[in-house]
């Protein structure tokens, strides 16, 4: 005797459909092969197992023989309910028309639910994503990893589980930008690979794979975290919509700048005598123009000097930017002289 279907998904006899896709959802996304790496062979078969017990429970046909009969009802001729008696060959009875089931694949069925059938990475990460995408094949050369082991999973919207045709969760992608790129804007290109499914496409019932190049216009004064998406540019599927790719800015650090929110800090170091009686402090901007920063103050512990509109741009009022602070450290000397403390002292307290 088979394995109880209701036992396998964790749900009683009377489980609603919305109970099954519960239960199947935990259950899939806990035993999906390619979250199992070290224990495959195992995950595979316990896959393959919760799937078949959610393709029989949730039709309700199905159902309604394996409750009636077993397993032995749906893998044998035991006909549906009120197709008149048993097939030939039972009690010498006899009916033409009998039930026969033919299991669906699992990866079909976790498709059809989630919108990819691979979410944890796995085989998907070759160039040109291959026929059980949900996201485009990146190059691993053009970004130095796997972008499918960031990819993470979307669970659908409500209670009562995902409707068709349901969006594939979208790709999120870490885009590194010098300051001088989010000072002055800039193009990058982004070549990816993906599956298309199309009337011409289709060559003996796989998608083709399509290269094309992404441009991403990066705006003056764009900060960290901010998203640019490009809509349904991931894998297509029948009956499902192709993810979106969304880039998402981050900063590399500077050898002279940081930034903070539209300001720019830079930190000089000058001697004390510099600090005490003057110092011209040379910065090179961002764009290459070289300023001269006259300091005609005595420079104290946490003093900054500000150059009103040498920041970074504000996208947002355009024209305008953002503060340059010059922060500095001060060197002490190591050692003095009796001469140049007695001198120190007697300028100091004459002034």
């Amino acid at each position: 005797m088979g394995a109880d279907y209701y036992k396998l998904l964790q749900v009683d006899r009377s489980a609603s459909e919305d109970d099954l896709k519960k239960a199947y959802r935990k259950l899939a996304m806990k035993w999906h092969p390619d979250k199992n790496p070290n224990n495959k062979k195992e995950a595979e078969a316990k896959f393959k197992q919760i799937s078949e017990a959610y393709d029989v429970l949730s039709d309700p046909q199905k159902r309604a023989v394996y409750d009636q009969f077993g397993e032995e009802g749906l893998k044998g001729q035991v006909p549906p309910p009120g197709a008149g008696g048993f097939s030939a060959g039972r009690d010498g009875g006899g009916s033409s028309s009998s039930f026969r089931f033919n299991p669906r694949s699992a990866d079909d069925i976790f498709s059809e639910f989630f919108g990819f059938s691979s979410p944890f990475g796995g085989a998907m990460g070759d160039m040109g994503g291959g026929s059980r995408g949900g996201a485009p094949g990146f190059s691993r050369g053009m970004f130095g990893d796997d972008i499918f082991a960031q990819f993470r999973h979307a669970t659908s919207s409500g209670e009562g589980g995902p409707s068709l045709p349901r969006k594939a969760a979208a790709i999120e992608r870490m885009l590194p930008c010098s300051l001088e790129d989010l000072y002055k804007g800039t193009s990058k290109k982004m070549k990816i690979s993906r599956d298309v499914v199309d009337a011409t496409g289709v060559i003996n019932g796989r998608p083709s794979t399509t290269e094309e190049i992404l441009t991403i216009e990066i705006k003056p004064g764009w900060k960290k975290g901010t998203k640019i998406t490009f809509p349904e540019k991931g894998n297509e599927q029948r009956g499902i919509i192709p993810s979106d790719l969304v880039f998402i800015i981050d900063e590399k650090p500077h050898n002279v700048f940081k930034r903070d929110g539209n300001d720019l800090i830079a930190t000089q170091k000058i001697s004390l005598v510099e600090a005490l009686t003057g110092y011209t402090a040379p910065v090179t901007t961002l764009d290459g123009r070289n300023l001269t920063v006259p300091i005609n103050t005595i420079v104290s512990p946490n003093y900054e000097e500000v150059v009103k509109g040498e920041g970074m741009p504000i996208p947002k009022e355009p024209g305008k930017k953002g503060n340059l602070r010059i922060k500095f450290n001060v060197k002490f000397p190591s050692r003095l002289t009796s001469e140049q403390k007695t001198g120190i002292k007697r300028l100091l307290t004459s002034s």
